[in-house]
Protein backbone atom coordinates (compact mmCIF):
# COMPACT_ATOMS: atom_id res chain seq x y z
CA UNK A 1 0.00 0.00 0.00
CA UNK A 2 1.09 3.21 -0.96
CA UNK A 3 1.09 7.14 0.57
CA UNK A 4 -1.30 8.00 -2.23
CA UNK A 5 -3.68 4.78 -1.46
CA UNK A 6 -4.13 5.52 2.32
CA UNK A 7 -7.14 7.65 3.04
CA UNK A 8 -7.07 10.03 5.96
CA UNK A 9 -9.74 9.83 8.56
CA UNK A 10 -8.37 12.57 10.68
CA UNK A 11 -5.85 15.25 11.59
CA UNK A 12 -2.42 13.71 12.08
CA UNK A 13 -1.39 13.42 15.47
CA UNK A 14 1.97 15.16 16.00
CA UNK A 15 4.63 13.28 17.63
CA UNK A 16 8.60 14.60 18.05
CA UNK A 17 10.13 11.19 17.30
CA UNK A 18 8.40 8.83 15.93
CA UNK A 19 10.09 5.02 16.57
CA UNK A 20 9.56 1.36 14.65
CA UNK A 21 9.40 -1.26 16.95
CA UNK A 22 9.01 -2.42 20.38
CA UNK A 23 11.94 -4.83 20.41
CA UNK A 24 15.44 -4.65 22.08
CA UNK A 25 16.13 -1.46 19.79
CA UNK A 26 12.98 0.43 20.07
CA UNK A 27 13.14 0.09 24.03
CA UNK A 28 16.39 1.03 24.18
CA UNK A 29 15.71 4.17 21.64
CA UNK A 30 12.98 5.36 23.84
CA UNK A 31 15.24 4.80 26.96
CA UNK A 32 18.24 7.33 25.53
CA UNK A 33 15.40 9.75 24.47
CA UNK A 34 13.75 9.95 28.00
CA UNK A 35 17.50 10.16 29.46
CA UNK A 36 19.14 12.25 27.19
CA UNK A 37 16.54 14.53 24.97
CA UNK A 38 13.44 14.95 27.60
CA UNK A 39 11.94 17.86 26.05
CA UNK A 40 10.68 15.79 22.37
CA UNK A 41 7.96 13.61 22.70
CA UNK A 42 8.11 10.04 21.50
CA UNK A 43 5.90 7.50 20.72
CA UNK A 44 6.78 3.56 20.19
CA UNK A 45 4.37 1.99 16.23
CA UNK A 46 4.90 -2.00 17.08
CA UNK A 47 2.95 -3.67 14.08
CA UNK A 48 2.25 -7.09 16.84
CA UNK A 49 0.36 -6.88 19.73
CA UNK A 50 3.14 -7.47 22.50
CA UNK A 51 6.82 -5.95 23.78
CA UNK A 52 10.02 -7.88 22.47
CA UNK A 53 10.59 -8.32 18.90
CA UNK A 54 12.86 -11.34 18.28
CA UNK A 55 12.86 -12.56 22.13
CA UNK A 56 9.05 -12.57 21.27
CA UNK A 57 8.48 -13.56 18.03
CA UNK A 58 10.63 -17.06 18.33
CA UNK A 59 9.67 -19.97 20.45
CA UNK A 60 11.74 -22.95 19.22
CA UNK A 61 13.09 -25.14 21.52
CA UNK A 62 15.98 -24.23 23.17
CA UNK A 63 16.09 -20.30 21.39
CA UNK A 64 18.96 -18.51 23.40
CA UNK A 65 21.29 -15.54 22.45
CA UNK A 66 24.83 -16.06 20.58
CA UNK A 67 25.96 -13.42 22.40
CA UNK A 68 26.96 -12.50 26.14
CA UNK A 69 24.46 -10.60 27.49
CA UNK A 70 27.09 -8.22 29.46
CA UNK A 71 27.52 -6.78 25.45
CA UNK A 72 24.08 -7.81 24.38
CA UNK A 73 21.88 -6.08 27.36
CA UNK A 74 21.67 -2.20 27.50
CA UNK A 75 24.37 -0.12 28.72
CA UNK A 76 22.40 1.72 30.94
CA UNK A 77 20.59 -1.24 32.63
CA UNK A 78 23.25 -4.16 34.33
CA UNK A 79 22.37 -7.76 33.09
CA UNK A 80 22.85 -9.57 36.62
CA UNK A 81 21.33 -13.29 36.10
CA UNK A 82 24.52 -15.70 36.58
CA UNK A 83 23.76 -16.81 33.10
CA UNK A 84 26.02 -15.36 30.56
CA UNK A 85 24.42 -16.62 27.22
CA UNK A 86 20.80 -16.30 27.84
CA UNK A 87 17.82 -18.26 26.97
CA UNK A 88 14.83 -15.98 25.56
CA UNK A 89 12.17 -16.15 27.77
CA UNK A 90 15.11 -14.62 30.21
CA UNK A 91 15.81 -11.95 27.59
CA UNK A 92 12.21 -11.07 26.97
CA UNK A 93 12.06 -10.25 30.53
CA UNK A 94 14.72 -8.22 30.52
CA UNK A 95 13.69 -6.15 28.01
CA UNK A 96 10.19 -5.64 29.10
CA UNK A 97 11.53 -4.84 32.61
CA UNK A 98 13.36 -2.27 31.51
CA UNK A 99 10.63 -0.94 29.35
CA UNK A 100 8.54 -1.18 32.45
CA UNK A 101 10.74 0.50 35.34
CA UNK A 102 11.46 3.75 33.12
CA UNK A 103 8.14 4.34 31.75
CA UNK A 104 8.91 3.23 27.93
CA UNK A 105 6.05 1.06 28.34
CA UNK A 106 3.28 3.68 28.38
CA UNK A 107 4.69 4.92 24.72
CA UNK A 108 4.22 1.95 22.77
CA UNK A 109 1.76 1.36 20.65
CA UNK A 110 0.36 -1.91 19.74
CA UNK A 111 -1.44 -3.39 16.47
CA UNK A 112 0.27 -0.45 14.71
CA UNK A 113 1.82 -1.61 11.42
CA UNK A 114 3.59 1.56 9.94
CA UNK A 115 2.71 1.21 5.73
CA UNK A 116 4.72 4.46 4.54
CA UNK A 117 6.46 7.34 5.11
CA UNK A 118 6.61 10.44 3.46
CA UNK A 119 9.18 13.69 4.11
CA UNK A 120 7.96 16.96 3.26
CA UNK A 121 10.54 19.74 2.76
CA UNK A 122 7.61 22.63 2.90
CA UNK A 123 6.92 22.16 6.38
CA UNK A 124 9.88 19.75 7.54
CA UNK A 125 7.69 16.49 8.73
CA UNK A 126 7.80 13.36 8.02
CA UNK A 127 3.82 11.84 7.06
CA UNK A 128 3.22 8.76 8.22
CA UNK A 129 0.36 5.88 7.69
CA UNK A 130 -0.29 3.44 9.38
CA UNK A 131 -2.82 0.35 10.35
CA UNK A 132 -4.41 -0.32 13.24
CA UNK A 133 -5.65 -3.14 14.72
CA UNK A 134 -7.03 -6.44 13.24
CA UNK A 135 -9.73 -4.43 11.16
CA UNK A 136 -6.52 -2.22 9.54
CA UNK A 137 -8.23 1.16 10.42
CA UNK A 138 -5.47 3.76 8.79
CA UNK A 139 -4.31 6.30 11.39
CA UNK A 140 -1.62 8.75 10.24
CA UNK A 141 1.22 10.79 12.11
CA UNK A 142 4.03 13.81 11.61
CA UNK A 143 7.02 13.42 13.32
CA UNK A 144 9.89 15.48 13.24
CA UNK A 145 12.38 12.78 13.37
CA UNK A 146 11.65 8.79 12.14
CA UNK A 147 13.76 6.14 14.22
CA UNK A 148 13.61 2.59 12.81
CA UNK A 149 14.12 0.07 15.18
CA UNK A 150 12.29 -2.65 13.76
CA UNK A 151 15.52 -5.00 13.38
CA UNK A 152 16.18 -6.39 10.44
CA UNK A 153 14.28 -9.08 8.97
CA UNK A 154 10.68 -9.82 7.68
CA UNK A 155 8.73 -11.24 10.52
CA UNK A 156 6.06 -12.09 8.12
CA UNK A 157 8.27 -14.46 5.91
CA UNK A 158 11.42 -16.89 6.16
CA UNK A 159 13.60 -18.11 3.70
CA UNK A 160 13.08 -21.39 2.28
CA UNK A 161 14.75 -23.12 -0.47
CA UNK A 162 12.56 -25.55 -3.29
CA UNK A 163 12.95 -28.67 -2.03
CA UNK A 164 11.65 -31.40 -4.93
CA UNK A 165 9.58 -33.72 -3.52
CA UNK A 166 8.28 -32.02 -0.35
CA UNK A 167 4.58 -32.35 -1.30
CA UNK A 168 5.73 -36.44 -1.18
CA UNK A 169 6.86 -36.23 2.39
CA UNK A 170 4.62 -37.72 5.28
CA UNK A 171 5.52 -35.94 7.77
CA UNK A 172 6.14 -32.16 9.14
CA UNK A 173 7.86 -29.60 7.64
CA UNK A 174 8.48 -26.24 10.05
CA UNK A 175 10.66 -23.08 9.83
CA UNK A 176 11.84 -22.32 13.20
CA UNK A 177 10.36 -18.35 12.70
CA UNK A 178 7.03 -20.23 12.57
CA UNK A 179 7.44 -22.97 15.36
CA UNK A 180 3.83 -23.80 16.49
CA UNK A 181 3.51 -23.42 20.42
CA UNK A 182 1.64 -27.17 20.53
CA UNK A 183 4.52 -28.74 18.33
CA UNK A 184 5.24 -32.57 20.24
CA UNK A 185 8.34 -34.32 18.87
CA UNK A 186 8.45 -36.66 21.73
CA UNK A 187 9.70 -39.53 19.98
CA UNK A 188 10.36 -38.44 16.74
CA UNK A 189 13.27 -38.65 14.31
CA UNK A 190 14.11 -35.35 13.50
CA UNK A 191 16.39 -33.48 10.70
CA UNK A 192 17.07 -29.99 10.71
CA UNK A 193 18.25 -28.69 7.64
CA UNK A 194 21.03 -25.80 8.52
CA UNK A 195 24.24 -25.40 10.60
CA UNK A 196 23.38 -21.71 11.44
CA UNK A 197 23.00 -20.41 15.41
CA UNK A 198 19.42 -21.37 15.00
CA UNK A 199 20.23 -25.47 13.86
CA UNK A 200 23.00 -25.52 16.17
CA UNK A 201 20.44 -24.64 19.04
CA UNK A 202 17.90 -26.76 17.91
CA UNK A 203 19.94 -29.97 17.65
CA UNK A 204 20.92 -30.34 21.35
CA UNK A 205 17.74 -28.58 22.74
CA UNK A 206 15.32 -31.18 20.91
CA UNK A 207 17.50 -34.42 22.08
CA UNK A 208 15.17 -34.10 25.57
CA UNK A 209 12.29 -35.76 23.99
CA UNK A 210 13.12 -36.64 20.39
CA UNK A 211 13.96 -40.61 19.17
CA UNK A 212 17.20 -38.87 17.25
CA UNK A 213 17.97 -35.65 15.91
CA UNK A 214 20.14 -35.12 12.69
CA UNK A 215 21.74 -31.69 11.34
CA UNK A 216 21.87 -31.75 7.75
CA UNK A 217 24.43 -29.29 6.66
CA UNK A 218 25.34 -28.33 3.37
CA UNK A 219 29.09 -27.00 4.73
CA UNK A 220 30.66 -26.94 7.94
CA UNK A 221 30.40 -23.81 10.15
CA UNK A 222 33.18 -22.36 12.86
CA UNK A 223 32.24 -23.39 16.38
CA UNK A 224 33.34 -22.12 19.82
CA UNK A 225 32.13 -23.34 22.61
CA UNK A 226 32.09 -21.35 26.15
CA UNK A 227 30.65 -21.40 29.35
CA UNK A 228 27.38 -20.71 29.72
CA UNK A 229 28.07 -18.50 32.96
CA UNK A 230 30.56 -15.48 32.96
CA UNK A 231 33.06 -16.13 36.28
CA UNK A 232 35.06 -13.10 35.80
CA UNK A 233 31.18 -11.50 35.71
CA UNK A 234 29.40 -13.64 38.80
CA UNK A 235 33.26 -12.70 40.84
CA UNK A 236 33.21 -9.20 40.11
CA UNK A 237 29.37 -8.90 41.20
CA UNK A 238 30.52 -10.29 44.64
CA UNK A 239 33.00 -7.27 45.58
CA UNK A 240 31.31 -4.26 43.54
CA UNK A 241 28.57 -2.03 43.22
CA UNK A 242 26.40 -4.07 39.95
CA UNK A 243 26.61 -1.23 37.70
CA UNK A 244 30.29 -1.03 37.53
CA UNK A 245 31.30 -4.28 37.78
CA UNK A 246 28.88 -4.81 34.85
CA UNK A 247 30.84 -1.83 33.39
CA UNK A 248 34.21 -3.86 33.30
CA UNK A 249 32.90 -7.34 32.36
CA UNK A 250 31.05 -5.70 29.51
CA UNK A 251 34.25 -3.88 28.52
CA UNK A 252 36.55 -7.19 28.67
CA UNK A 253 33.95 -9.12 27.04
CA UNK A 254 34.07 -6.07 24.55
CA UNK A 255 37.96 -5.72 24.00
CA UNK A 256 38.28 -10.20 23.72
CA UNK A 257 35.68 -9.85 21.17
CA UNK A 258 37.58 -7.12 19.05
CA UNK A 259 40.91 -8.92 19.41
CA UNK A 260 39.41 -12.18 18.54
CA UNK A 261 37.80 -10.74 15.16
CA UNK A 262 40.89 -8.78 14.42
CA UNK A 263 42.85 -12.25 14.44
CA UNK A 264 40.69 -13.51 12.26
CA UNK A 265 41.01 -10.92 9.96
CA UNK A 266 45.24 -10.91 10.31
CA UNK A 267 45.44 -14.08 10.59
CA UNK A 268 42.88 -16.60 9.38
CA UNK A 269 45.15 -19.52 8.81
CA UNK A 270 45.88 -19.50 12.46
CA UNK A 271 42.56 -18.76 13.84
CA UNK A 272 41.17 -21.67 11.87
CA UNK A 273 43.71 -24.41 13.16
CA UNK A 274 42.89 -22.83 16.94
CA UNK A 275 39.24 -23.04 15.83
CA UNK A 276 39.43 -26.71 15.00
CA UNK A 277 41.62 -27.83 17.30
CA UNK A 278 39.21 -27.04 19.82
CA UNK A 279 36.57 -28.90 18.10
CA UNK A 280 38.80 -31.76 17.75
CA UNK A 281 39.56 -31.74 21.68
CA UNK A 282 35.84 -32.64 21.55
CA UNK A 283 34.52 -34.84 18.95
CA UNK A 284 38.01 -36.20 17.46
CA UNK A 285 39.72 -36.10 14.15
CA UNK A 286 37.57 -37.47 12.03
CA UNK A 287 34.76 -36.11 13.11
CA UNK A 288 36.30 -32.55 12.91
CA UNK A 289 37.65 -33.31 9.04
CA UNK A 290 34.19 -34.64 8.18
CA UNK A 291 31.59 -31.86 9.92
CA UNK A 292 33.68 -28.84 11.38
CA UNK A 293 35.78 -27.61 8.91
CA UNK A 294 34.57 -24.95 6.77
CA UNK A 295 36.12 -23.97 3.19
CA UNK A 296 35.95 -20.32 4.13
CA UNK A 297 38.09 -18.17 6.21
CA UNK A 298 36.79 -17.04 10.06
CA UNK A 299 34.35 -14.30 10.14
CA UNK A 300 33.42 -14.67 6.44
CA UNK A 301 30.34 -16.32 7.96
CA UNK A 302 29.47 -15.22 11.48
CA UNK A 303 31.13 -17.78 13.96
CA UNK A 304 28.81 -19.95 15.89
CA UNK A 305 28.92 -20.05 19.62
CA UNK A 306 27.81 -23.66 21.85
CA UNK A 307 27.56 -22.90 25.24
CA UNK A 308 28.75 -25.46 28.17
CA UNK A 309 29.37 -27.67 24.77
CA UNK A 310 26.29 -29.05 24.29
CA UNK A 311 25.95 -29.47 20.84
CA UNK A 312 29.15 -31.32 21.13
CA UNK A 313 27.86 -33.58 24.23
CA UNK A 314 24.36 -34.15 22.26
CA UNK A 315 26.74 -35.91 19.32
CA UNK A 316 28.44 -37.72 21.31
CA UNK A 317 25.50 -39.27 23.08
CA UNK A 318 24.02 -40.73 20.30
CA UNK A 319 20.92 -38.85 20.43
CA UNK A 320 22.35 -35.93 17.52
CA UNK A 321 24.57 -36.42 14.50
CA UNK A 322 25.74 -34.50 12.00
CA UNK A 323 26.13 -35.41 7.96
CA UNK A 324 27.51 -32.78 5.53
CA UNK A 325 26.15 -33.50 2.30
CA UNK A 326 23.07 -31.73 -0.36
CA UNK A 327 19.95 -32.67 -0.63
CA UNK A 328 18.44 -34.43 -3.79
CA UNK A 329 14.90 -34.49 -3.28
CA UNK A 330 12.96 -34.58 0.14
CA UNK A 331 11.08 -38.61 0.39
CA UNK A 332 7.43 -40.00 1.57
CA UNK A 333 9.67 -41.06 4.84
CA UNK A 334 12.47 -38.49 4.72
CA UNK A 335 15.35 -36.95 2.44
CA UNK A 336 17.49 -38.37 -0.11
CA UNK A 337 21.04 -37.04 -0.56
CA UNK A 338 22.90 -36.27 -3.73
CA UNK A 339 25.36 -39.31 -2.34
CA UNK A 340 22.35 -41.77 -2.15
CA UNK A 341 21.92 -42.02 1.18
CA UNK A 342 18.70 -41.41 3.17
CA UNK A 343 17.73 -39.48 6.26
CA UNK A 344 14.71 -41.09 7.60
CA UNK A 345 12.51 -38.32 9.33
CA UNK A 346 9.04 -37.53 10.90
CA UNK A 347 10.07 -34.07 11.69
CA UNK A 348 11.83 -31.93 9.22
CA UNK A 349 12.92 -28.46 10.35
CA UNK A 350 14.26 -26.03 8.16
CA UNK A 351 16.43 -23.80 10.04
CA UNK A 352 17.72 -22.11 6.31
CA UNK A 353 17.77 -18.19 7.13
CA UNK A 354 16.02 -15.18 7.48
CA UNK A 355 14.68 -13.27 4.85
CA UNK A 356 16.62 -9.96 5.17
CA UNK A 357 14.34 -6.54 4.88
CA UNK A 358 15.72 -2.92 4.90
CA UNK A 359 13.80 -0.02 6.24
CA UNK A 360 11.50 -1.92 8.22
CA UNK A 361 9.59 -3.18 4.77
CA UNK A 362 8.18 0.93 4.42
CA UNK A 363 7.89 3.02 1.55
CA UNK A 364 9.95 5.95 2.11
CA UNK A 365 9.29 8.71 0.01
CA UNK A 366 10.93 12.44 -0.20
CA UNK A 367 8.43 14.79 -1.18
CA UNK A 368 6.25 12.59 -2.78
CA UNK A 369 9.02 10.18 -4.58
CA UNK A 370 9.70 6.73 -3.69
CA UNK A 371 13.47 6.53 -2.34
CA UNK A 372 15.19 2.81 -2.91
CA UNK A 373 17.31 1.96 -0.13
CA UNK A 374 19.76 1.00 -3.03
CA UNK A 375 20.46 3.64 -4.43
CA UNK A 376 21.46 5.30 -1.19
CA UNK A 377 24.75 5.71 1.06
CA UNK A 378 24.55 4.88 4.73
CA UNK A 379 25.82 7.60 6.35
CA UNK A 380 27.69 6.19 9.63
CA UNK A 381 25.88 3.12 9.18
CA UNK A 382 22.82 4.28 10.53
CA UNK A 383 21.40 7.54 8.00
CA UNK A 384 20.80 7.51 4.22
CA UNK A 385 21.85 9.89 1.42
CA UNK A 386 19.14 12.00 0.22
CA UNK A 387 16.69 11.03 3.28
CA UNK A 388 16.32 14.06 6.11
CA UNK A 389 15.89 13.46 9.91
CA UNK A 390 15.71 9.55 9.48
CA UNK A 391 17.83 6.74 11.45
CA UNK A 392 18.31 3.19 11.76
CA UNK A 393 19.00 1.15 14.50
CA UNK A 394 21.47 -1.69 13.20
CA UNK A 395 23.58 -3.97 15.12
CA UNK A 396 26.85 -5.45 14.73
CA UNK A 397 27.44 -8.28 12.68
CA UNK A 398 30.55 -9.53 14.16
CA UNK A 399 29.36 -8.31 17.59
CA UNK A 400 26.26 -7.79 19.90
CA UNK A 401 23.72 -6.02 18.03
CA UNK A 402 22.78 -3.71 21.09
CA UNK A 403 26.62 -2.18 21.50
CA UNK A 404 25.92 -0.35 18.36
CA UNK A 405 22.25 0.38 19.12
CA UNK A 406 23.01 1.97 22.30
CA UNK A 407 25.57 4.05 20.42
CA UNK A 408 23.09 4.98 17.70
CA UNK A 409 20.49 6.06 20.30
CA UNK A 410 23.12 8.52 21.67
CA UNK A 411 24.04 9.75 18.10
CA UNK A 412 20.27 10.63 17.40
CA UNK A 413 20.31 12.22 20.78
CA UNK A 414 23.24 14.33 20.30
CA UNK A 415 21.75 15.49 16.61
CA UNK A 416 18.41 16.35 18.02
CA UNK A 417 19.91 18.90 20.54
CA UNK A 418 22.39 20.31 18.58
CA UNK A 419 19.41 20.92 15.74
CA UNK A 420 17.37 22.53 18.50
CA UNK A 421 20.22 24.23 19.99
CA UNK A 422 21.02 26.17 16.24
CA UNK A 423 17.49 26.49 15.60
CA UNK A 424 17.67 23.90 12.49
CA UNK A 425 15.21 21.60 11.28
CA UNK A 426 16.62 19.23 8.82
CA UNK A 427 19.48 17.15 8.90
CA UNK A 428 20.25 15.53 5.10
CA UNK A 429 23.35 13.17 4.62
CA UNK A 430 24.70 14.20 1.27
CA UNK A 431 26.88 11.82 -0.90
CA UNK A 432 29.06 13.13 -3.81
CA UNK A 433 29.07 10.37 -6.62
CA UNK A 434 33.21 10.11 -6.91
CA UNK A 435 34.13 10.84 -3.34
CA UNK A 436 34.34 7.39 -2.10
CA UNK A 437 34.49 3.64 -3.78
CA UNK A 438 30.95 2.22 -3.59
CA UNK A 439 30.63 -1.15 -1.45
CA UNK A 440 28.24 -3.48 -0.54
CA UNK A 441 26.59 -2.99 3.18
CA UNK A 442 27.54 -6.54 4.34
CA UNK A 443 30.70 -8.10 3.56
CA UNK A 444 29.61 -11.75 4.82
CA UNK A 445 29.26 -14.76 2.49
CA UNK A 446 26.43 -16.43 4.48
CA UNK A 447 24.00 -17.51 1.63
CA UNK A 448 20.61 -15.40 3.77
CA UNK A 449 22.85 -12.50 3.61
CA UNK A 450 24.02 -12.61 -0.02
CA UNK A 451 20.70 -12.65 -1.37
CA UNK A 452 19.34 -9.63 0.06
CA UNK A 453 22.29 -7.32 -0.56
CA UNK A 454 21.34 -5.73 -3.84
CA UNK A 455 18.25 -4.22 -2.26
CA UNK A 456 20.35 -2.77 0.57
CA UNK A 457 21.60 0.53 0.81
CA UNK A 458 25.51 1.00 -0.04
CA UNK A 459 28.41 1.72 2.41
CA UNK A 460 31.74 3.61 0.79
CA UNK A 461 35.80 2.98 1.57
CA UNK A 462 35.90 5.70 4.24
CA UNK A 463 34.42 8.18 6.85
CA UNK A 464 31.52 8.93 6.98
CA UNK A 465 30.36 6.27 5.00
CA UNK A 466 32.17 3.41 5.82
CA UNK A 467 30.23 1.45 8.31
CA UNK A 468 32.91 0.14 10.78
CA UNK A 469 32.46 -3.18 12.56
CA UNK A 470 34.33 -1.74 15.43
CA UNK A 471 33.09 -0.90 18.83
CA UNK A 472 35.99 1.08 19.71
CA UNK A 473 36.12 3.50 16.35
CA UNK A 474 32.38 3.69 16.61
CA UNK A 475 32.41 4.61 20.51
CA UNK A 476 34.73 7.70 19.57
CA UNK A 477 33.20 9.08 16.37
CA UNK A 478 29.59 8.46 17.65
CA UNK A 479 29.78 9.48 21.15
CA UNK A 480 32.53 12.48 21.22
CA UNK A 481 32.91 12.93 17.24
CA UNK A 482 31.53 15.94 15.27
CA UNK A 483 27.93 16.43 14.36
CA UNK A 484 29.04 18.46 11.34
CA UNK A 485 30.92 17.05 8.19
CA UNK A 486 31.08 17.23 4.55
CA UNK A 487 28.49 14.29 4.66
CA UNK A 488 25.53 16.20 6.38
CA UNK A 489 23.63 19.41 5.17
CA UNK A 490 21.80 21.04 8.09
CA UNK A 491 19.05 23.17 7.47
CA UNK A 492 15.82 25.14 8.00
CA UNK A 493 12.65 24.72 6.89
CA UNK A 494 11.07 27.71 3.83
CA UNK A 495 10.23 30.60 5.34
CA UNK A 496 6.52 30.39 3.92
CA UNK A 497 3.60 31.83 4.99
CA UNK A 498 1.37 29.19 3.14
CA UNK A 499 2.50 25.34 4.36
CA UNK A 500 2.22 23.72 1.50
CA UNK A 501 1.47 19.75 1.82
CA UNK A 502 3.56 17.07 1.10
CA UNK A 503 2.99 16.27 -2.93
CA UNK A 504 1.36 12.45 -2.10
CA UNK A 505 -1.23 14.00 0.54
CA UNK A 506 -1.99 17.07 -1.92
CA UNK A 507 -2.92 14.46 -4.70
CA UNK A 508 -5.43 12.84 -2.40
Amino acid sequence: MTLQETSITAKPEHIDVLIIGAGISGVGAGYHLKANSPGKSFAILEGRETMGGTWDLFKYPGIRSDSDMYTLGYSFRPWTDPKAIADGPSILKYVKDTAREHGIDKHIRFSHKVISADWSTPDALWHIKAERGPTKEPVSFTANFLFMCGGYYNYDEAFTPEFEGREDFKGQVIHPQFWPEDMDYTGKKVVVIGSGATAMTLVPSMTDKAEHVTMLQRTPTYVVSRPGTDAFANFMRKYLPSKLAYGITRWKNVLMGMYFYRMCMKQPAKVKDYLLGMVREELGDEEVKKHFTPTYKPWDQRVCLVPDSDLYEALKSGKASAVTDHIDRFTENGIKLKSGETLDADIIVTATGLKLQVWNGLDVSVDGKLMTAADTMAYKGFMYSGIPNMASSFGYTNASWTLKCDLTCEYVCRLLNHMDAKGLDQATPSFTEGDVEVEPWLDLKSGYVQRAMESFPKQGSKTPWKLHQNYAKDLVMLRFGSLEDDGMVFSKKPATKTVAAPAAIAAE
